[in-house]
This record gives C-alpha cells, structure tokens and sequence, in this order.
C-alpha cells in the first residue's frame, strides 16, 4: 500500500491528509513536533486571554485520528535523504515514504538584532511561544512590540487583557502601511491608540539590552531612546521555515519553489502552506502567502493530485480576512497601498472612526479591482463574483446592498456611501 507522510500538522497539512483519506485508502502518516493533534492557529490568542481553554482549539475529537486511519506521529524531523526516501527523527528512529509532503509552516524574522536571544524575547507563531509567553508575562509590567503585521496587533491586544503596557514600535508612518493604502492605515494607527497602546510610527529597533541574569530590560530606538520593559515582541512578519532543507538538493528561495501542481523538484516530493514559494506568482497575489485559507486551498488541490485526479492550484481572486481590536478587517481583490498610475481609490469613512472602506478601480474603464473594508461586513463570494465578472465602480456602488452581511442585525451604509462617492469622485 502506498505510504503518505505529511510533516506538519497545521490547516495545510490535515487538509491535505482529510482528503486523501476521503478519496482513497491510502497509508496516511501525519508527523509534527509542535503538538499531539491539530489545533486552530488564529485562536491561540483567545486562550492566553482567558476566553477558550487549549482543548477548545482541537476542531476534531480525539478518536477522530484512529477513525479515519490517520497515523499521527509526535517526533522531529532532522534530516530527510530524498534520495532513499527516508526520513530520520531526533530520536534515532527512521521512517519510510513513497510520497511526501512538506506543510512545515513558518517561523518569525529575526534580523540579527543585538540582545535578540535574551530571556523574555519572543515571536508568536507556535504552540510552544504561547506556553513561553504565558512564564514570559508572569510579572511583566511593560511589553515592547517591533513590526507592525497582524501578529504584532494580536499580541497587544493580548497583553492589554493582562494589564501590561505596551509600546508598539513601527517603521512606517501609520500602522501596516506596507499592505493598506495611508487612509486605512491612519484608521487603524488611530484605533490601536484608542486602546491605550502607545504606537510609535516611524520608529526602529536598534538594539536589546539585558540585565545580568540574561533577562531583557530595555530596547533602544533608532533614535538613541531607551524603553525600559520585561518582554520583546518580535512580529516583524514572518518567513517560510525551510531550515531542515539547508544543503538539500531540494530547490529553495525564500521558500520551497514548486509549481502549479505543488510539486518540488524532486519526484514525489510536494509542499503546501506558509512554506510554500509558487514559482510563478498568480496574477495580483504573491509567491509566498502566509494566509490561513491558502493553506486549506493547497491541501485539497494536492490531495486530489495525491489520488488520481491531478489538479493545478488555483487560488482565485485574493482575500483576507483580520481583526485590530474591535474592528473587522475583510480585503477582496487588488488595492494597492501605494496605487500605480490608473488605480483610482474611491474611500469613505464614518464619522464613529470604527467603518470605513476603500474601493479601487481603473481610471480608463472604472472597472472593480477591489475593495477593504472596515467594521462592516461583506460577503465574499458576491465580490468574488463581481471581480470575475470586471464589473464597473459604479455597478458595485449601486449593488453594494448585495454584498453586505445580515442587513437584518447590522446599520447599513450603502446610502451614505454612495452619496460620497457620487458627491467626491464623480464630479472630479
């Protein structure tokens, strides 16, 4: 019987071994070292603050493994020889593949900062920096956060549940500003502040520095001022996690290079999820998409190519979804946050601070390109609809009513949004 091994358990890895277990009988061999089952990755912060307990984030019942003939396997991987498809544990034990798939994740960036190995610094991406956070905060007073993604937000708001202080170090001039276009940016630096976080824009790290003990007692900016605090934060994004394959005749760049059909390489060598690097980018997204659904996407596609129904990857019109605090972030197609020449952005805030949204479109044609929103609802297959179909600004504007969620428990602002754009950018 042919054997699967999948190294990593996250939403990439189970997905791909739920759906050949759905289409096959196949052996299945899931191994990962971070935890016993699979766990949801986005709510590890709702357990630090008290909101679910660990066992809560196991989408699947314990049985569930057995049921469905899924070995899993707790061990680490140190060295895989391609050549005799052969893996070897930490632990001096050896398994076999016939085929295997690479769903390794990603790790934090460390940019060689000075005092960046010190007690009390840490990033936010395992099952293991959670258990860390948790001795790390037992008598912290003051946390300072470097980089200014979605993790970096998660974890202020994490550490504001436990009354710790929190400085907020960015290098751009308003939050996320590298993704969002300046107005949403400012939206969301003005937000996080509203929650007593004291941002700093425009601010580097420059160094860590410790006490005697080993411990961390302070950052120094750019600029030469000192914050005193007992935790570093370090979310300045992450990347593919691609050490293991070092010195491997296994291609890499920034990630594991594949092509459309999840390949490596090497034969029956695949890889999917954050570690993954497409070798060429579908058009409007990126080669490299640390994006929870991707993850899902890319276990299924490959599952089908796994059990005789070979499948391209094709991740459609790009999405994402967040949260800063109290407002609700969606993004459905291309908006620059710089535009290029003929991206036109349409945008509207409410007078509360809390909703806004962003349309772009093109200037020759007034076709869609995309729309963010913020602390109001959308539904995504309708714009994932209307992105296909090259509707124009104004068609979307007209049928916003369409896309917007349970109209029946939520205001709505199509009116008001559509007066805006009618009064702001048709008469221009």
């Amino acid at each position: 019987m042919e054997h699967i091994v999948i190294i990593g358990n996250g939403i990439a890895g189970i997905t791909c071994a739920r759906h050949i277990r759905k289409n096959s009988d196949k052996r299945i061999t899931v191994i990962s070292a971070e935890s016993d089952y699979f766990f949801s990755r986005t709510a590890l912060m709702y357990v630090y603050m008290g909101h679910m307990k660990w066992e809560h984030l196991k989408p699947y019942e314990d049985w569930f493994w057995e049921k469905n003939r899924i070995e899993l396997k707790k061990a680490w991987v140190e060295k895989i020889d391609f050549q005799q498809k052969r893996l070897y544990f930490s632990s001096e034990e050896t398994m076999s593949y016939d085929k295997l798939v690479l769903a390794i994740g990603s790790v934090y960036n460390r940019f060689g900062w000075e005092g960046q190995d010190l007690k009390g610094v840490q990033g936010l991406v395992s099952k293991q920096d959670l258990e860390l956070l948790e001795e790390n905060t037992q008598n912290c007073k003051r946390a300072v956060i470097i980089g200014g993604g979605l993790i970096g937000v998660e974890l202020a708001e994490m550490l504001k549940t436990r009354n710790i202080e929190v400085s907020f170090l960015i290098r751009e001039k308003a939050f996320w500003q590298n993704v969002l276009p300046m107005q949403d940016a400012k939206v969301i630096s003005a937000h996080v502040r509203s929650h007593g976080v004291d941002l700093r824009q425009e601010t580097q790290l420059d160094k860590i520095t410790g006490d005697d003990n080993g411990r961390v007692k302070s950052v120094i900016t750019g600029a030469g001022e000192e914050i005193e605090c007992q935790l570093v934060g370090l979310c300045a994004g992450v990347r593919p996690n691609i050490e293991l394959l070092k010195d491997s005749a296994l291609e890499t760049e920034k990630g594991i290079l594949v092509n459309e059909y999840l390949q490596t390489n090497i034969n029956d060598v695949y890889a999917i999820g954050d570690c993954v690097q497409l070798r060429e980018a579908k058009p409007n997204r990126n080669s490299i998409e640390a994006v929870w659904y991707t993850g899902r996407m890319m276990g299924e596609t490959l599952a089908q190519s796994l059990t005789g129904n070979l499948r391209k990857y094709n991740p459609g019109n790009w999405f994402n979804s967040a949260k800063f605090f109290d407002i609700e972030y969606q993004t459905y197609g291309k908006v620059s946050a710089d535009p290029p020449e003929g991206e036109v952005h349409f945008n509207w805030q409410h007078k509360d601070n809390t909703k806004a949204i962003t349309i772009a479109f093109n200037a020759s044609d007034n076709k869609f390109l995309g729309i963010n929103t913020f602390g109001i609802r959308m539904r995504h297959e309708v714009f994932d609809r209307w992105l296909d179909e090259k509707k124009s600004i104004n068609y979307v504007l007209q049928n916003l009513k369409e896309a917007s969620f349970d109209p029946e428990f939520y205001d709505s602002y199509e009116k008001q949004i559509f007066r805006s754009f009618k009064e702001n950018i048709e008469q221009v």
